[in-house]
């Protein structure tokens, strides 16, 4: 009664995909791949803080990897055409 089996394993994964549906699973997981990218730099960075040298601190850290870059944003104003009423003559 101690390990799952791999039925157990299966029955486990397919309620997952069940309740979270395939389409949002990739996302987490991408979204929990840059968390964890994101919480090792940290990481990284500070086991460094303690260990500078002269040139380390004068330096820029590097960028993490991996990140995509920021999206550029087209800002394009468009005007809706307004309809004029004219007022009916009695």
């Amino acid at each position: 009664m101690g390990a799952m089996s791999p039925w157990h394993w299966a029955i486990v994964a397919l309620v997952v995909i069940i309740l979270f549906g395939s389409k949002k699973l990739p996302d987490a997981a991408r979204g929990l791949g840059r968390s964890l990218r994101i919480f090792k730099s940290e990481v990284k960075e500070m086991q460094n803080e303690g260990n500078t040298t002269p040139n380390a601190a004068t330096q820029p850290p590097a960028a993490p990897t991996g990140q995509l870059p920021s999206p550029t944003v087209d800002v394009t104003v468009v005007e809706t055409p307004q309809s004029h009423t004219e007022p009916k003559s009695a």
